[in-house]
């Protein structure tokens, strides 16, 4: 195979390439023989542009095969296929771009994780030694770990500290050196890299501060190991650092499972990169290289959920949903991969399915607080209130005497309580909320207007509304709650006012809308009151609001009024 015509080495070049669906041919001429099956390539690009791999590739290699020798349309297939996850299928097409010397990124990628995931290292020794490159970063661990599975460990690390001496892959080179080391027993010598100062840089990263615990701990020195962990940064610690702690003070030995295979260490290698151009606005070029390292290691659950995350940011949430669920279920990350499941459930308009998953997963995890969280949400959301109050009891009885501020779910408990009728115990909830953080506006509005529409405390219900105001101005809710407290107070005038600037915040809201029609009869408009309310009718309200709102277009609203016991706002409703 030869590589001296490989189009790119810099890995941010292959950015415009390997979006499937951007397709053009080479030197600009037209994609010949496109006419014949046009329809193919028209489906092909439109499923590309959705993030939809699976029928992109499907649709490309139709057209294909009227125009087989099309390098754009094999780039384009090489696209989906990788990101369907059909390595197989993607490996003739990458040969025949290799063979006829018109190698690629994404051909290379493929090219190289077959040949790894067959053991065939001496293929990737010859490329490489022919001209393959795909940025410094991977040939240097290719070369490297090619030479640890030929056992030749004197001429792998020589390779990693060349690629230490590189100011850009200083870093690289010595995580990947301290894993060989690790891997082939050399515990010391992978610990004195790690441990080395010039290079801590390596140890802001989890991944070595999880490897490093496994080594000290194969030292004997655990102590150090559950010190280090407990030291990381409390933002990072999740499941696994507190697995692993909990091995550690059980007395147990961890085995070193970071890197157990050159196939292993690669895998890491293409989702490190993975990670590094994720924020460069491309998923589908991620989603190559985290497909790469789940290829490698199926096991390797940090690159399941950066591919389950990139499907998501497409909105493909069933293959997303599919994705989460290949973490199994004892995984340190299974419950971050459940409530993703759970979450691409819910985008994809499946919320009773997410709530059972959420069940389960609460369920998996009894005392866990924050699955009982997320449920309570999820059946929130679902107006199933009573079990929404019950899963949010449970994860406040589970935090128990936590310094966390809750504030939240007392606020959503508070929530699911009010909609309930159980006011005492929603306003008890509300004000424990608002004692622990006394400046969130959705919390201060939320009290506010219940109070406001309670009829209930109106001088602190307006407070608590102005405060919410002036730290979000522009939010239409918090100023139709300021407009309505001020109709409620009976200040007409000036809730017509903040009525009128919700209505521009919220145009299409029936309840802001009816509000102002509301405010607009108060002052006399009553001509602009009825167009109001015309207007929020065409805007689709519950029934039972749209049937109040019919009864004023056709009474007025101080008829209204007096039939539901209260008082008319003019003293007398047959002025209509």
């Amino acid at each position: 195979m030869n590589f001296q015509y490989l189009r790119t080495s810099a890995l941010v070049s292959a950015l415009a390439l390997l979006t499937p669906g951007l397709v053009s041919a080479q030197s600009g001429e037209p994609l010949a023989g496109l006419e014949v099956n046009a329809g193919a390539y028209l489906a092909a690009r439109e499923a590309g542009l959705n993030g939809d791999f699976v029928s992109a590739a499907e649709f490309y290699q139709r057209t294909l095969e009227t125009d087989p020798d099309n390098i754009a349309l094999m780039e384009n297939a090489l696209a989906s296929l990788v990101g369907a996850g059909q390595w197989d299928a993607a490996a003739p097409l990458a040969d025949k771009m290799i063979g006829e010397n018109d190698p690629s990124q994404i051909s290379t990628v493929v090219f190289v994780v077959n040949a790894i995931k067959n053991g065939e290292w001496e293929k990737i020794t010859a490329a490489l030694d022919d001209g393959m490159t795909l940025s410094p970063l991977l040939d240097g661990a290719l070369e490297a770990w090619a030479a640890v599975d030929r056992g030749q460990m004197t001429d792998a690390i020589a390779v990693f500290d060349e690629m230490s001496d590189d100011g850009s892959l200083g870093s690289f080179g010595n995580y990947q050196k301290a894993m060989a080391l690790a891997m082939v027993g050399d515990f010391e010598g992978a610990d004195a890299v790690l441990s080395d100062e010039a290079n801590a840089d390596i140890m802001r990263n989890g991944s070595a501060v999880l490897a490093r615990a496994q080594i000290l701990s194969q030292l004997g020195r655990d102590h150090e190991a559950v010190a280090m962990l407990r030291s990381w940064d409390p933002a990072q610690i999740d499941a696994e650092v507190q697995s692993l702690l909990g091995r550690l003070n059980a007395g147990e030995t961890l085995t070193f499972d970071r890197v157990t295979s050159p196939e292993d260490a690669m895998s890491e290698v293409f989702l490190t990169i993975g990670y590094l151009i994720e924020d460069q606005g491309s998923p589908t070029l991620t989603l190559i290289y985290s497909r790469a390292a789940q290829e490698l290691a199926p096991g390797n659950t940090e690159a399941i959920l950066l591919t389950a995350r990139l499907f998501e940011s497409m909105g493909q949430h069933a293959i997303a949903t599919q994705v989460y669920s290949e973490v199994p279920a004892q995984s340190a990350d299974f419950m971050t991969a459940e409530l993703g499941r759970a979450e691409s459930l819910r985008a994809a308009g499946r919320l009773e399915t997410a709530i059972e998953v959420l069940q389960a997963l609460s369920r998996h995890f009894p005392e866990e607080p924050y699955p009982a969280t997320i449920l309570g949400d999820y059946l929130r959301a679902g107006s199933k209130y009573a079990e929404a109050e019950a899963a949010y009891t449970k994860a406040l009885d589970l935090y128990g005497e936590t310094p966390l501020n809750l504030w939240f779910v007392y606020f959503a408990r508070g929530i699911v309580l009010e909609r309930q009728d159980k006011w005492d115990e929603a306003e008890a909830d509300f004000r424990t909320a608002l004692a622990q953080d006394p400046n969130q506006p959705s919390l201060l509005n939320y009290l506010g207007y219940s109070l406001v529409e309670k009829g209930m405390k109106l001088d602190e219900a307006l407070d608590l509304i102005e405060r919410a105001a002036a730290m979000q101005p522009s939010n239409g809710a918090i100023i139709d709650s300021l407009g309505w407290a001020l109709f409620r107070l009976g200040k007409y005038e000036d809730a017509a006012q903040y009525l009128e600037r919700a209505t521009e915040l919220e145009a299409t809201d029936p309840v802001v809308t009816d509000h102002l029609g509301d405010a607009l009869w108060a002052i006399g408009r009553k001509v602009e009151a009825r167009f109001q309310w015309q207007r929020a009718l065409s805007f689709s309200p519950e029934e039972e609001e749209a049937e109040r709102i019919r009864l004023k277009l056709e009474l007025g609203l101080d008829a209204v009024l007096e039939q539901e016991g209260a008082a008319p706002l003019h003293g007398n409703s047959d002025n209509n």
